[in-house]
């Protein structure tokens, strides 16, 4: 995959909010493939895409890219002879035994690529826009939901949906739902809020409005549960202010929030149904993917990712893994040697 490529994949991963991890060659010992600067996308689904180095070293690639990615921290790999991960010890840092015949020996640098808060605002009021705003100047992806509105109208919006269709938006599990329309369409617009499955819910108004609004909710059949996950008025209780402070309150109890609901805010996929999909689209949730495990190549013990292990074998009815073919002719050749278990 050429560099351009992997630029075009990597915007295309962020434009539709899932995680993925690049990682680059900083270091390589002939001889190995690996040249500084090769680089890689690794999917939270364990997909690779790119070109670092051989075999050997792709399943350890996947699996720290995944704890990259979990942890959202970025981390340095060694793979390499003992003698070089013993010089190391102590530098904070992933050492793995290098397994490859070649016995080269590479060091990785493996960032996590996070997306940013998904916030949806609906309305067409002059606190939609700066609210907006200042939600761009932390990274979020923002989109306006103006109903029968212009596009035009909203030019800080990452995007604009003109009908009051939160499917279309994008909502899911991990979106964040302000409705700022202020007494246009009110019950409306957080009613279908309240049909989402959006992480938070918030309506900005007055007390009296939010009492108002939080009744009618009840009188046509929401339940109290259903209507905790509502918050009305949204934002810290600032006081009496003008819209552009109330935004302010607004974007600090979205920050909070999202601090306190990371995973859930960072991992839920809010792709809109219409955006194009990469080759990767169908990928496994993150979450499916990490119930898969990993199992330990039985000749070298390296962790070996089940989801994407090229060299497998069966022995005894039993499945085993392996990080590259050499260790699996080892193993076919003489099962037994590598299953004894130690006096």
């Amino acid at each position: 995959m050429m560099a351009e490529d992997l630029l075009e994949l990597r915007q295309e991963l962020s434009r539709r909010g899932e995680p993925f991890a690049l990682a680059t060659v900083v270091w390589r010992r002939a001889p190995s493939s690996a040249q500084p600067g090769n680089q890689a996308i690794v999917t939270a689904a364990g997909k690779v895409r790119g070109w670092l180095s051989g075999a050997c070293s792709e399943a350890v690639v996947i699996r720290e890219s995944r704890k990259a990615i979990e942890s959202g921290e970025a981390r340095v790999v060694l793979l390499g002879s003992p003698e070089e991960l013993k010089a190391r010890e102590g530098d904070g840092i992933s050492l793995v035994p290098m397994q490859c015949q070649s016995e080269g020996a590479i060091e990785l640098f493996v960032q996590p690529v996070l997306p940013k808060p998904h916030l949806v605002v609906i309305g067409r009021t002059p606190l939609v826009g700066t609210l907006t705003r200042m939600a761009n100047t932390l990274g979020w992806r923002t989109v306006v939901v103006d109903d029968k509105g212009d596009p035009e109208a909203h030019p800080e919006a990452g995007r604009v949906v003109t009908t009051l269709d939160l499917e279309l938006a994008g909502v899911n599990e991990g979106s964040l739902v302000v409705v700022a329309t202020q007494g246009q369409y009110d019950e409306l617009a957080v009613d279908k809020a309240l049909a989402s499955p959006a992480a938070y819910i918030g309506l900005i108004a007055s007390r009296k409005r939010g009492k108002s609004v939080m009744e009618w909710l009840s009188d046509v059949g929401y339940s109290p549960e259903q209507l905790t996950r509502m918050k009305a008025p949204a934002g810290l209780d600032l006081g009496s202010l003008r819209h552009d402070e109330i935004a302010v309150g607004v974007l600090a109890e979205l920050v909070q929030f999202v601090a306190a609901n990371r995973a859930l805010v960072t991992f839920a996929h809010t792709a809109p149904p219409d955006a194009e999909m990469a080759p990767d689209a169908e990928m496994a949730p993150a979450e499916r993917v990490a119930e898969l495990g990993e199992a330990v190549d039985p000749v070298c013990e390296m962790l070996v990712d089940i989801a994407t292990a090229r060299f497998t074998t069966e022995h005894d009815g039993q499945t085993f893994y392996f990080c590259c073919p050499a260790c699996k002719k080892k193993f076919e050749k003489d099962p037994a040697s590598y299953l004894a278990v130690p006096a």
